[in-house]
């Protein structure tokens, strides 16, 4: 089912939205790595369910458990480690009344397609909850890359028609729907209170930094540094379409005001996100990841039943009424997992770290 990624830093993720856990499994970190449960918990916390009246009132504490790969002091042993994050707060008993047809905009219908199987609690593999396994893995992750001075933090850009003018970085981490604009902040709460109020839901967008990114990697052709980053933000289910630096503006631009003027250690601007020929230059990383409305909604949807009957349907139970503010971590946790596996590969060609 596609649970893989990775070259050289590997992640598999296990388990279903209604299951008895989910996990992840790594394997490709070197031995000697300090694994800290409470950092893995912090990232792991950022993400979670029931904090905030913009989220899914559904509860989970999200406890990370090692299972394997790591010493008895904390370290990395060169094994494959194993993390389990159990579910404490799963009520399939919402989804009885939908379970004989497919929910408008999930991916109920394409899975039946597939596998033959009727729509599973919650959705099961393509529920949003699979990204806890996500975000495990990417504060490993996190803590291979720290001690090169690389850093990774994604925050709300927009809801519906309200984008952040200007960026607020601690703000947005003390914010409910961790939005980037203090000044526009009200008006962001507004239109998702308003969805929520009314059965529905609200598009939003992601913006991602990723900064201490030396010049050198990443790979040309086939496997251009934005190449696998987009593959990786894609693979969240959510997430419709994906720009780096200036992205679509760059169309509607004259080469004269889109290209970045170089200097001795690199280009003095980064209208292209910090890649060039799929190879990092060293500037920031920027990226925006564009995220659907949440697909549950309350409101009475057409559809068909698994016999092929049309019939309307409303979808009961606990979702979230935007998804920008859990999918933030979500995107911090898939760039670092590309940035770690690029890291791996060996030492760029233009300084970069060497291989561990």
């Amino acid at each position: 089912m596609g649970s893989l990624t990775g070259r050289y830093f590997t992640v598999m993720t296990f388990g279903e939205s209604h299951g008895p856990g989910l996990g992840v499994v790594i394997d490709g970190l070197p031995a000697g790595l300090p694994i800290d449960l409470a950092a893995i918990q912090r990232d792991l916390d950022r993400r979670k369910p029931g904090q905030s009246p913009f989220a899914t009132a559904r509860k989970e504490g999200d406890r990370p458990e090692i299972l394997s790969g790591l010493t008895s002091g904390g370290l990395t042993n060169g094994s494959p480690l194993a993390i389990l994050i159990r579910n404490e707060d799963a009520r399939s008993q919402d989804y009885a009344k939908t379970a004989g047809s497919f929910r408008p905009g999930h991916a109920d219908w394409t899975y039946f397609k597939k596998y033959g199987l009727p729509p599973q609690p919650g959705g099961g593999r393509s529920s949003g909850r699979e990204t806890v396994s996500r975000v495990a893995a990417g504060a490993v992750a996190r803590a291979l890359l720290a001690p090169l001075g690389v850093s990774v933090r994604a925050a709300s850009l927009s809801f519906g028609p309200v984008r952040a003018a200007r960026r607020d970085w601690d703000f947005a981490e003390g914010h409910p729907l961790r939005f980037l604009d203090p000044d526009l902040a009200q008006e962001a709460e507004a239109v998702v209170s308003g969805a929520k109020a009314r059965g529905d839901s609200v598009g939003s967008s992601v913006e991602l930094k990723a900064g201490g990114l030396p010049a050198g990697w990443g790979d040309p052709v086939f496997d251009k540094l934005e190449a696998n980053l987009g593959r990786a933000f894609f693979s969240i289910g959510a997430v419709r379409a994906v720009e780096f630096g200036q992205g679509l503006a760059l169309s509607s631009m004259l080469g004269s005001e889109a290209n970045d003027p170089m200097g001795p250690l690199g280009p003095l601007s980064d209208r292209h996100g910090g890649v060039l020929g799929g190879i990092s230059t060293g500037r920031d990383l920027t990226a925006r990841l564009y995220a659907k409305p949440t697909p549950s909604i309350a409101l009475e949807q057409d559809t068909v039943s698994l016999d092929g009957e049309a019939v309307k349907i409303s979808v009961p139970g606990r979702h979230d009424p935007c998804l920008a503010p859990r999918l933030a971590p979500v995107a911090e946790a898939m760039c670092l997992i590309t940035l770690a596996d690029f890291y791996l590969r060996g030492p760029a060609r233009l300084g970069g770290p060497a291989q561990p």
